[in-house]
């Protein structure tokens, strides 16, 4: 397709000056872009093709960055970022050095806050119209807000907070019913029921207007109208939530008609207050597979636009699928096993058990703390609860972790996804600090399964042999097939390789590049032992004495510094008495930006490359 409008687009005044006629072929263009270019990179496509017409109507009313916006969740941005002089990075979506597929400020100055998680766009929206009031800086906030962040507890926390005088403030309901996986619970169903006259807003602004110009009796009618309105609202809608939060509330029946979104910017430019906005679109809208399949087509890898029809969102077979096939099996014969998991049925390989154990399987939304209270208090009436979440998602409920389930000693099992580094969504989703919270109590073995034999062995021996906290955690993806035929011993470490020279620490992915390191050391001469930690908390003290008797120790982690296996093994041999040499590599920048994972590995310094020259160093120097 020729971008004929698309093209003259550089920055968010170029959408302004258009005229209104030209938006509709411009929101189609910017639509065909999209299919075109995430169909080759991968990325996330059945949000932004619904976000298209809302988008470019916040652009050619408010420009950027003198307006600003915020996206929740920000996969949602992708027009925001062609519309800001982006559009040609877009065949670096998600790769090293490329365009970030989340809003990042040090990206842009036309990206206002970082948002990989969910739940967070109103406090931050409230923050920054705030701050904007408090120092008289002219402009807007636009909050673009899915459906699915009113799963989460943080959004209400930030709409109890909601001041009326926020007149700069604009939220957004992005409402297409969906999602990453299937939207649950309450708010989901209040959101499906709700319908608001446009007309009854329009009117009610005009009477009122009228009624406060008139001397004596206006004030009264008002007042009398105002709880006539409430009582006639409750009966006909059975709330008024969003204007009982201080809003102006506004319904846009259809979000894809770029007129209608253009008209509700313009009553929002003029409201006298905040105001709530709720549109209704639909996700993957104009490229047909996606909308008949939109959580296939939430977060995709490359495919052919002309002929896909379900994409390969994930491995066939991968540590998620196969962790959830273990676990529906487990729970044939265990009654008391649920799973539960935070808007991520899929993605943590859990449409197995909820297929044959539906009454056992919980999808909590975008509530991570709510899932691991919600399960530390059925484990404290007998069941056997299973929590099932992304590592970058777990942080977000590490309180509850400590004071809900460890305190009591509870029968809860953790399921770490996405452990380690994570290709693609880059800073806000790496899965490189959950161990310096859940290492912090001794008595909570931490397992690291290498392959899916090992995944299968360890998740089985922690439902059956451990009762109280426990967790289990893997990486993204599949298991590599250096490795996929290592037979699973069941101890707590492994030891590969006689000498006493060398000796690297290792435990989960890392165990491969330690095996490509150990081979390349050995053919230049050196021979170095390996150390497999299968379950890295707590570290045996017979482990550790056994380690005093080795010149030279080396341990690599795809986990930050600071409260990592490397470091507390380090403070294990100091209190040993441990005397020889001691070196350890970490993820030393807590930012780490989206690559791919050989690509991570390397930036990081633990491939085998790195560990190569690291244990060479030591013979060099």
């Amino acid at each position: 397709m020729e971008y004929k409008l698309l093209n003259t687009i550089n920055r968010s005044e170029d959408v302004a000056d258009l005229n209104m006629e030209q938006l509709p072929q411009l929101c189609d263009e910017v639509r065909h872009f999209l299919i075109d270019n995430v169909s080759k990179t991968g990325g996330h496509l059945s949000a932004n093709l619904g976000t298209v017409e809302a988008i470019t109507a916040m652009h050619y009313n408010f420009v950027t960055p003198l307006n600003q916006f915020v996206f929740d969740v920000g996969h949602q941005c992708y027009t925001h970022k062609i519309y800001t002089g982006r559009r040609d990075d877009f065949t670096g979506l998600r790769k090293y050095k490329g365009l970030s597929g989340f809003p990042s400020p040090n990206e842009s100055i036309h990206d206002a806050f970082i948002s990989g998680h969910g739940s967070t766009s109103i406090s931050v929206a409230i923050g920054l119209a705030t701050a904007k009031k408090l120092k008289g800086e002219p402009g807007k906030v636009i909050a673009m807000v899915g459906d699915g962040a009113f799963t989460g507890g943080m959004i209400y926390e930030g709409l109890n907070n909601v001041d009326v005088r926020l007149d700069n403030l604009i939220v957004i309901l992005n409402d297409n019913k969906m999602s990453i996986s299937k939207n649950v619970g309450q708010m989901s169903k209040y959101l499906s029921r709700l319908r608001t006259n446009e007309e009854y807003i329009k009117t009610k602004k005009n009477v009122e207007g009228i009624l406060d110009k008139m001397p004596y009796i206006g004030k009264p009618i008002s007042n009398t109208i105002s709880y006539s309105k409430t009582a006639l609202r409750r009966t006909l809608y059975k709330s008024t939530f969003f204007e009982d939060m201080g809003f102006l509330y506004h319904k846009v029946d259809d979000g894809n008609d770029i007129y209608q979104m253009c008209n509700a910017m313009k009553y929002a430019k003029q409201a006298e207050g905040p105001v709530f906005i709720h549109m209704i679109t639909v996700k993957g809208k104009g490229f047909t597979p996606a909308e008949e399949n939109p959580g296939a087509f939430h977060g995709v890898g490359s495919f052919n636009a002309d002929t896909v029809t379900d994409p390969d969102v994930a491995p066939s077979d991968s540590f998620s699928t196969v962790f959830g096939r273990e676990l529906s099996d487990k729970a044939n014969t265990n009654r008391k096993l649920c799973a539960l998991t935070a808007a991520m049925k899929y993605g943590t390989g859990l449409q197995y058990f909820y297929k044959e154990h539906r009454r056992r399987f919980f999808d909590v939304g975008m509530a991570e703390e709510h899932a691991v209270t919600f399960a530390s208090a059925m484990a404290k009436n007998g069941m056997m609860p299973v929590v099932c979440l992304y590592s970058t998602f777990m942080q977000r409920a590490m309180d509850q972790y400590i004071h809900d389930t460890c305190l009591l000693n509870l029968n809860v099992m953790f399921a770490i996804d996405r452990s380690g580094l994570v290709p693609g969504d880059g800073e806000t989703h790496q899965g490189i600090h959950d161990l310096s919270i859940f290492s912090n109590y001794d008595h909570v073995p931490i397992v690291c399964p290498s392959n899916y034999s090992e995944l299968r062995f360890w998740q089985n021996y922690l439902v059956d042999n451990v009762n109280g906290p426990k967790v289990i955690r893997y990486p993204r993806g599949g298991q590599d097939s250096y490795i996929a035929d290592y037979e699973c011993t069941g101890n707590y470490y492994d030891l590969i390789g006689e000498t006493k020279e060398n000796i690297i620490v290792c435990y989960g992915r890392q165990f491969v590049e330690a095996l490509k390191a150990q081979k390349t050391l050995a053919e230049q001469g050196i021979d170095t032992a390996i150390l497999k930690l299968n379950v890295v908390n707590p570290l045996l003290p017979e482990m550790v004495e056994m380690l005093l008797e080795y010149k030279n120790i080396y341990s690599f982690e795809e986990h930050v510094k600071n409260g990592s296996v490397s470091a507390k093994l380090g403070l294990a041999l100091l209190d040993n008495g441990f005397a020889n040499n001691y070196k350890y590599k970490c993820v030393d920048n807590y930012t780490v930006y989206h690559a791919n994972v050989g690509e991570l590995q390397k930036i990081c310094k633990i491939d085998a490359e790195s560990i190569v020259n690291k244990i060479k160093e030591n013979y060099e120097n």
